[in-house]
């Protein structure tokens, strides 16, 4: 098989999460802020660095307050989670064909577990890497690498999948295959293919056909 590691973004790849963190962020900014942006300014930086500085777009001096009433709302949302459209179909097939399964997130890593709680995938991966276990966070791709060598991999042998632009920048940087994925509803497809993936995918099962 061409790759026998598949590594995962989480958010908007796995976990059907876009809807909670836009009524999230909206809620978080029009509470401390008390200003109204469009989904796209508020969307524009989720999936790259971690939470603090996506905050730090709107307002360098809120970024505590931000983070605080953000997390406050977000949390008891992860109760409503669900996975992407056929990816737990799709995790166990890849499992069956062979390959090792890992996470590399942006969320916290206690947040990934808290959807793992609602959504119960967490025995089909290997290795979990959180937004807070790096210093650095995509598009730097010391998260991904972190993710590589906790799995014993070689990062050449391995795919990683996302939603984002930022995935994408992390995962060629970390000289893995790029496989931008469309269903997250956090970015636009012409923000995916502007970062020109090894390949794009519109649905979980077309995942089986590039890996």
């Amino acid at each position: 098989m061409r790759f026998p590691v598949v590594l995962f973004d989480f958010d908007g790849t796995v976990v059907d999460s876009g809807a909670i963190i836009l009524a999230s962020m909206r809620h978080a900014t029009r509470e401390v802020l008390g200003r109204e942006y469009s989904d796209a300014e508020l969307l524009q930086a989720v999936g790259g660095p971690g939470l603090e500085a996506q905050m730090r777009v709107f307002a360098p001096e809120h970024v505590d307050e931000l983070v605080r009433v953000y997390r406050a709302h977000n949390e008891p949302l992860h109760d409503e989670l669900e996975a992407c459209a056929g990816m737990e179909d799709v995790l166990v097939r890849l499992r069956e064909e062979g390959r090792r399964l890992g996470i590399v997130s942006a969320k916290r890593r206690a947040t990934v577990d808290l959807a793992f709680e609602t959504v119960p995938i967490a025995h089909l991966f290997e290795a979990v890497v959180g937004g807070d276990e790096t210093e650095l966070h995509k598009p730097n791709p010391e998260p991904l690498l972190l993710g590589a060598e906790r799995m014993g991999a070689d990062p050449a042998d391995c795919a990683y999948v996302g939603d984002s632009p930022f995935d994408m920048r992390a995962a060629k940087a970390a000289g893995m295959f790029a496989v931008a994925v469309t269903w997250g509803r956090i970015h636009d497809r012409s923000r995916l293919e502007a970062e020109e993936p090894d390949a794009i995918v519109d649905s979980a099962e077309e995942l089986l056909a590039v890996l």
